[in-house]
């Protein structure tokens, strides 16, 4: 694609990445076969090419972004597909990232949408403040079909999210040094999370007491709960560099050989710190030798040798958007489950998003309603006994839309190697 950036705006850093990616692309059109909104839309500018031109355009000209241009770019999951299908190797997620982050800078959004928007960026990686707002909410779920006849449809979806029970503080998984049962294999440090350490603090218990089974011991800061990828696919870098930093600053002092992640989300974002912090000179070296160390918990345990066991139940296993295209995670939670025993399906359309996306389900909640329901039927065609998945995005949007218990990968697997039999399952056999 050719270009036309001004010399004074290719002296800017931000802008002489945003024109390497661009040239790289060669408008082949493989990406609309796998975007979603695409798909679900047929509108070229809902698709990454569209968008792409879009971003083009926007950037040149450097002027404030207008209403059109946001309105498709708003649209974008984020999912990572395109990446997957590009023949060229175009970086689209830095590219998304920049636009995102000139929208938030030129534009401004009306009153509703914006204050909405601050409100979740506020709430959402803030642990404390997060589950005392989903108690308030679920006190006014009830109006949920009232704000939607009145036409309040993000209200209604956000609504319609709040848990019907929400779960106790796990003490299995606050901040603190949990030891190795046995002989010490290493050390490693855990992403305690914001939205998951709420929603499901189950996740991260399991994943403790089975990497202190295999001989690990695990670190849980204090001091970091977000990871900033909720910020920063909203486009507030300030927000989402500062947090980076402080979870930099805290794994680098754990002193770990390796910094877990089990929302395959925040592991996207967290393996991209390099990149994030790149012009930061204090950081720079430091977020890269984070980002290095960064593995998804599944990622992790394929290396461990872990031996054959005996689950017995029949899943689907879906494979979030920030898994497999985001991190190129594949075959291993697969393997895993297989290995533990578990038969397991994948679903069909499985590069499709489930139309979670962080708060993606919350701003566009039409066009992830329709996602979601293509997903679950596509799970529920399998007729499987439990879904398995390592996000808890797509956990909490799948869920709204079936009864099938979903769980995270690493709660079968730490039930299957010695741990409790999930909550969720019930009574399943």
């Amino acid at each position: 694609m050719q270009t036309a950036f001004t010399t004074d705006q290719l002296a800017t850093p931000r802008i002489a990445e945003a024109n390497t990616i661009l040239r790289k692309c060669v408008h082949c059109g493989f990406c609309t076969a796998t975007c979603p909104t695409y798909v679900l839309l047929g509108d070229e500018l809902d698709s990454p090419r569209g968008r792409i031109y879009l971003i083009k355009n926007m950037l040149e000209s450097g002027e404030p972004a207008t209403a059109e241009t946001v309105k498709h770019l708003d649209r974008c999951l984020s999912c990572l597909s395109c990446m997957s299908t590009c023949p060229s190797g175009v970086h689209y997620m830095h590219l998304i990232d920049e636009a995102r982050a000139h929208v938030e800078e030129t534009y401004e959004r009306p009153l509703f949408e914006r204050q909405l928007r601050n409100v979740l960026a506020y709430t959402m990686p803030r642990p404390v403040l997060f589950r005392l707002s989903l108690i308030a909410a679920k006190l006014a779920s009830p109006l949920a079909p009232l704000a939607r006849s009145f036409g309040a449809t993000r209200i209604a979806a956000l609504l319609g999210l709040v848990p019907k029970t929400l779960p106790a503080p796990e003490r299995f998984g606050q901040p603190g040094t949990y030891p190795a049962q046995g002989p010490k294999k290493g050390r490693v440090a855990l992403l305690m999370g914001c939205v998951q350490s709420v929603l499901d603090p189950g996740i991260n218990a399991a994943t403790i007491r089975l990497l202190n089974r295999l001989g690990f011991e695990v670190v849980v800061s204090g001091e970091e709960s977000c990871c900033g990828s909720l910020t920063h696919h909203m486009g507030k870098e300030e927000d989402a560099l500062a947090r980076a930093r402080r979870s930099v600053d805290q794994w680098i002092k754990a002193e770990v050989d390796a910094v877990i992640i089990t929302a395959s989300g925040c592991g996207t974002t967290v393996k991209d710190y390099g990149h994030m912090l790149r012009l930061d000179p204090a950081y720079a070296e430091k977020a890269k030798a984070i980002a290095e160390k960064a593995k998804d918990v599944t990622e992790f345990l394929a290396a461990q040798n872990l031996p054959e066991g005996a689950g017995g139940l029949r899943l689907a296993y879906h494979s979030a958007c920030s898994m497999q295209h985001g991190q190129k995670i594949r075959a291993e939670p697969l393997k895993l489950l297989r290995r533990a025993g578990f038969s397991v399906m994948e679903v069909p359309e499985g590069h499709l998003c489930c139309g979670s996306a962080g708060t993606y389900n919350i701003l566009q909640p039409e066009i992830a309603r329709n996602l979601r329901d293509r997903k679950v039927a596509n799970i529920e065609s399998l007729q499987p006994q439990a879904i398995a998945t390592g996000n808890i995005g797509c956990m909490t949007q799948i869920g709204s839309g079936t009864a099938i218990p979903i769980l995270h990968t690493i709660e079968l697997l730490d039930w299957a190697y010695g741990g409790p039999r999930p909550e969720k399952l019930g009574t399943t056999e």
